[in-house]
């Protein structure tokens, strides 16, 4: 019976450290946004281009150094520095003719509040 016990705290405490730190909301714009592991992830209905000037707009705003941008029509991946020097990359990958994926991530263990930061300046610039 003590072994039963131990076993169903142990799988709860489990469930519960590896489930922390996802959320998945609907935003303004009408995409959808989660924050898992480190990694901000949103989808938008726009096309890549839209959301690619949207991006690098927004980087700039936050007055983060970019510093590689490549871009074709199938993806892109923006990386920029803030003051502390630390890594923000940015990568967006054509979902549809008008949708784009968007992930967001900052430093090596990631920042919810930077990520969700830069997500909302992405969507303030996004036409």
């Amino acid at each position: 019976m003590r072994k039963r016990q131990v076993f169903l705290a142990v799988a709860i405490l489990g469930v519960a450290v590896f489930s922390q730190g996802c959320a998945t909301v609907r935003d303004a714009a009408g995409g959808t946004v989660s924050y898992m592991r480190g990694d901000l992830k949103a989808t938008v209905p726009k096309d890549i281009d839209a959301v690619y000037k949207a991006t690098k707009k927004g980087l700039e705003e936050l007055e983060l150094i970019v510093t590689k941008a490549p871009k074709d029509a199938l993806g892109a991946e923006i990386v920029a520095y803030d003051a502390r020097n630390k890594k923000i990359r940015v990568r967006l990958k054509a979902a549809a003719e008008n949708a784009t994926k968007i992930s967001i991530r900052v430093g090596w263990f990631g920042s919810e509040t930077i990520s969700r930061l830069i997500y909302q300046k992405i969507c303030d610039n996004l036409e």
